[in-house]
């Protein structure tokens, strides 16, 4: 019996990671909940096979995590584990009636995504004297990169020289769930690109990967982290001073442009608008403000 409970586990994770592609980072997530959730039915009611627990159980699980403070995202993520595990065990005929279909998230603040202002952008990518070695090309490309094309921290990290057209002048982006997509960029972004190429190759760094550390080898988050948060700590006072700020301000500034909000929706490799549409209310605000320092009646 219990082998056949650790089967039926570990297929759903084998159908996390081959059937929807999630990370490893994301599926290490999820069995960490899943581990939570065994252990607090065991220790609960009793019940050491998640294929037994009903609704009752699994709301009262809910309910313990509410009453131990954890923030509403983080118990919307425990949620949402619980509703991919019994769809999936109902779908493999593990289970008769799925006791996560009626399990609702919790109700989240929105934050309004922190961005970098155009002027203190300016300042970093044009300003900023960046030293004439390999190292300082790099990192004035990585920057210009999460600016240029809105793209995330992983995205960047597995970008390969191949990945680069400069005859169409675009872009390849292997996003989540390994879904690709093709970002238009400048003809400045380019060149930066090219003389970047032109000295690693002079360096003798032969990986296909594009962005490389002082020693030849493919970046890595942290690594990137410590590289942004260096350089934007010169020019802005945001206590977040992380790529995503550079991703969050290359769609501020676009919808603050007038750019379409479908467009920034597939540049930034959104599947759904309403992740988009977060960035419309930095654009709002910017309205409201002119409104109230120009209308006779604000």
């Amino acid at each position: 019996m219990l082998g056949i409970r650790l089967l039926m586990i570990e297929s759903f994770f084998k159908y996390l990671s081959f059937e929807k592609r999630y990370s490893p980072h994301t599926i290490e997530a999820y069995r960490k909940d899943l581990d939570q959730f065994q252990d607090f039915l065991k220790s609960v009611f009793e019940i050491t096979d998640v294929a037994e627990a009903n609704h009752t159980h699994l709301r009262s699980w809910v309910v313990s995590l509410m009453e131990s403070d954890l923030s509403p995202r983080s118990a919307n993520r425990k949620i949402a584990t619980l509703k991919s595990l019994y769809k999936f065990l109902l779908s493999r005929n593990y289970i008769e009636i799925n006791p996560a279909s009626k399990l609702k998230p919790l109700k989240t603040a929105r934050n309004l995504p922190s961005f970098i202002k155009e002027e203190e952008i300016s300042t970093l990518l044009d300003k900023v004297e960046f030293s004439d070695d390999f190292a300082g090309k790099r990192d004035q490309l990585l920057l210009e990169l999460f600016y240029a094309t809105g793209m995330r921290l992983s995205e960047l990290t597995g970008l390969k020289d191949s990945d680069l057209s400069t005859h169409n002048k675009t872009l390849k982006v292997l996003g989540k769930r390994n879904k690709e997509r093709i970002i238009p960029i400048s003809e400045t972004l380019i060149l930066l690109a090219e003389d970047y190429k032109k000295r690693k190759k002079e360096e003798g760094m032969n990986s296909e990967f594009l962005i490389l550390t002082d020693a030849g080898k493919k970046s890595y988050p942290m690594f990137i982290q410590r590289k942004v948060k260096s350089y934007l700590q010169a020019v802005t006072t945001l206590s977040k001073k992380s790529p995503h700020i550079l991703r969050h301000s290359f769609a501020t500034h676009l919808l603050n442009k007038g750019a379409d909000l479908n467009a920034v929706k597939d540049l930034l490799g959104h599947t759904s608008l309403a992740a988009t549409q977060v960035y419309t209310h930095n654009s709002i605000e910017k309205l409201k403000a002119a409104f109230d320092q120009a209308h006779p009646k604000a």
